[in-house]
């Protein structure tokens, strides 16, 4: 029998009602079709109000750092200071740093607005210079990931979560690299821009009174974090209700009553059945927290969205701190922005190949965060 002929008579759509019905199915059977649904707008309802709106505090007022930090020189001399570990350390050209500060103090695509600029380009290979997307992502939010952890009243963990993530972006970059030399050896000397270096511009700095640049800096970085707030809240809503529908359980008595937060435990019951696993790698001492990883695959926003929860359910220590740092800014959301990023640079066909190295970079970044807290502790 062709299968592949039978099955390009089957419509997507059928497919997709099929999917759709064995999901909300499964759940409506568990816990009612009526509390199911009410469930559902109740949890995103609170997410919306006592979640997103934090997170969006946090991105106006990092927002408004991050810009002051760019027009006053800090990024810049960070960049200089970050320039020497760029070669031995990720194989990539010193003004590469300029990239994981900007996305370190925004988020993903500014590694992609920067690559697009030829003068930047220029000092890149070509598969140095796609390896920019693994690099990049690795960073995305983290200040925005760090605050968010400090702010639930973990200091030390965050910043062990931080040197996780900068081995997997490690992991990931290299890994990448590999990956595009294998399948396109020409590009390990190919230039990424084929343009002459241009002369770097000189920002007048001056141009504006002082007063004048610190206030444009705090509005426009404020700006930019409304419109990063505004940008998590379909994942926080979405993608954080359905995971917690399959992480949390019903209320006190047992029952289902459609208030929010309440579930049907299948993550934890599977996080159960690899308890071990999970346990050895990241040092998870309860099956509920693999819901964290899982969705920091599609949002980080909205797995930081599962934090406080978790957290007034006693389900979070100092080194789940630790691993959800690393593993929230080296995945950060990489599902939903790398098929977009590598089109940006107008190397789709890489795609498959930059998930694999970043899910690789993922772990790597869990696994070390969490046995450097552990050093840590006994230190």
């Amino acid at each position: 029998m062709n299968f592949k002929k039978l099955y390009s008579w089957i419509p997507s759509g059928i497919i997709c009602l099929v999917v759709f019905f064995l999901l909300f199915g499964y759940l409506a059977s568990q816990m009612g079709t009526a509390n199911m649904l009410n469930t559902i707008m109740n949890t995103a309802h609170d997410l919306l109000l006592n979640t997103v709106f934090y997170l969006m505090a946090i991105c106006v007022i990092t927002g408004a750092i991050g810009k002051v930090f760019v027009e006053f020189g800090v990024v810049k001399m960070l960049e200089k200071i970050l320039r020497p570990l760029m070669k031995p350390l990720f194989n990539l050209p010193g003004v590469a740093s300029l990239g994981a500060v900007l996305t370190f103090l925004s988020d993903n695509p500014a590694i992609i607005s920067l690559a697009q600029d030829k003068r930047f380009a220029t000092y890149f290979k070509k598969f140095q210079f796609i390896s920019l997307t693994n690099f990049g992502t690795a960073f995305g939010m983290g200040l925005l990931v760090i605050v968010f952890m400090v702010g639930q009243g973990y200091f030390v963990e965050p910043f062990v979560g931080l040197f996780g993530a900068f081995v997997g972006c490690i992991v990931s970059t290299r890994l990448m690299q590999r990956f595009v030399v294998k399948a396109y050896p020409s590009f390990k000397i190919e230039d990424a821009a084929t343009a002459k270096q241009l002369e770097e511009e000189k920002l007048n700095e001056y141009e504006k009174p002082l007063f004048q640049r610190v206030l444009d800096s705090l509005l426009d970085g404020g700006r930019t974090g409304v419109d990063v707030g505004l940008a998590i809240i379909p994942g926080v809503l979405i993608i954080s209700t359905l995971v917690m529908l399959f992480t949390f359980g019903p209320a006190a008595g047992g029952d289902f009553t459609g208030e929010a937060y309440q579930g049907v435990q299948l993550l934890p019951w599977i996080g159960a059945k690899l308890r071990v696993v999970f346990e050895f790698l990241f040092g998870f001492n309860d099956p509920h927290l693999i819901a964290f990883p899982i969705t920091a695959l599609g949002a980080v926003g909205a797995a930081l969205g599962l934090v406080p929860n978790f957290a007034a359910e006693g389900w979070i220590d100092g080194n789940a701190i630790a691993v959800f740092t690393a593993i929230g800014m080296c995945w950060s959301g990489y599902l939903s922005t790398h098929t977009a990023m590598l089109d940006t640079l107008g190397y789709r066909q890489l795609t498959s190949k930059a998930i694999l190295a970043h899910t690789i970079g993922g772990f790597v970044a869990g696994i070390v965060a969490h046995w450097v807290f552990v050093l840590y502790n006994i230190l």
